[in-house]
């Protein structure tokens, strides 16, 4: 059929319909199995792995973004190969896409550095999901690793987000028992054995509260430095993982409490004042 300078033929268009109905068709089919498939295998075998829930997940996130990617981009140039197959502007379409590609090819450096970096960070567990790093000079919860990006949470809320390909070096601080340390300043004047052992007595009450959290400790180190005006004291305890903090707080707390009740005195800066009808007074 006909129309002027206008022909259309109208049987190839209904077929060119059908094919591409069945690409996005298939596609979203090829999504949801593989979603299905990494939701059914990847759990468990990571169970089976002994592999750590959060990184677990992070795998599973990480593999769904692949698979996406993949599907996307093979949908994208299958329908394209479809539309412009057998037309004089496929050949001037594929040229530009050359150079385009080639073009591409040099800025899409940096973006295949994030990714590979990306499988590194997560094959060799350097962190994942939930875990409390420090990458350069940021801190923060883990709260997504990605095929190109880590989004760190950081305790004001602010949300920071560092390509992989940036990550040269991280301190991990959910790993293994973590060190929870409190130095406690004590005036020269009072007496070092009574000091120690009213610390002695603190640790104690704080390993029965908090027994489950500690591994090692609390204990005494003793002396630790000499301040301009005071004693410095410190005691030290290994605890789990993002508890440090919270032994922090309760020793201070519990030490405060043990030392108003002795009465020792904790220095703090003072200043005296003189008016000067106490210091006639004092002179006669």
């Amino acid at each position: 059929m006909s129309f002027g300078i206008l022909s259309f033929n109208w049987d190839k268009i209904f077929d060119k319909s059908i094919i591409l109905l069945i690409i996005l068709a298939s596609s979203v089919i090829l999504l949801k199995l593989g979603h299905s498939f990494i939701n059914h295998f990847i759990v468990p075998y990571g169970k089976k792995l002994n592999l750590k829930e959060n990184r677990v997940e992070t795998l599973r996130s990480i593999l769904k973004s692949l698979w996406n990617y993949f599907i996307y981009i093979t949908a994208f140039l299958t329908i394209l190969a479809q539309v412009f197959e057998n037309t004089g502007f496929a050949k001037t379409l594929l040229t530009g896409a050359g150079i385009l590609g080639l073009a591409v090819s040099f800025g899409a450096q940096s973006l295949v550095k994030d990714v590979i970096s990306g499988f590194f960070i997560l094959m060799e567990d350097q962190f994942a999901v939930g875990d409390y790093v420090t990458i350069g000079q940021t801190s923060g919860i883990v709260e997504e690793l990605g095929l190109r990006v880590t989004k760190l949470r950081d305790f004001t809320g602010e949300l920071h987000i560092i390509p992989n390909g940036n990550i040269t070096i991280v301190t991990n601080k959910t790993r293994g028992p973590q060190r929870a340390l409190v130095d406690v300043g004590v005036a020269y004047e009072e007496d070092v054995e009574k000091v120690n052992q009213v610390l002695e007595k603190v640790c104690q009450q704080i390993k029965e509260k908090y027994g489950e959290l500690i591994f090692e400790g609390p204990k005494v180190l003793g002396i630790v430095n000499f301040g301009p005006q005071e004693m410095v004291f410190r005691v030290v305890a290994k605890v789990k993982p993002m508890e440090q903090w919270t032994i922090e707080w309760e020793l201070r707390k519990a030490i405060k409490e043990a030392f108003n009740a002795e009465g020792i005195e904790i220095p703090y800066p003072k200043r005296v004042f003189i008016t000067r009808e106490e210091r006639e007074m004092e002179n006669g």
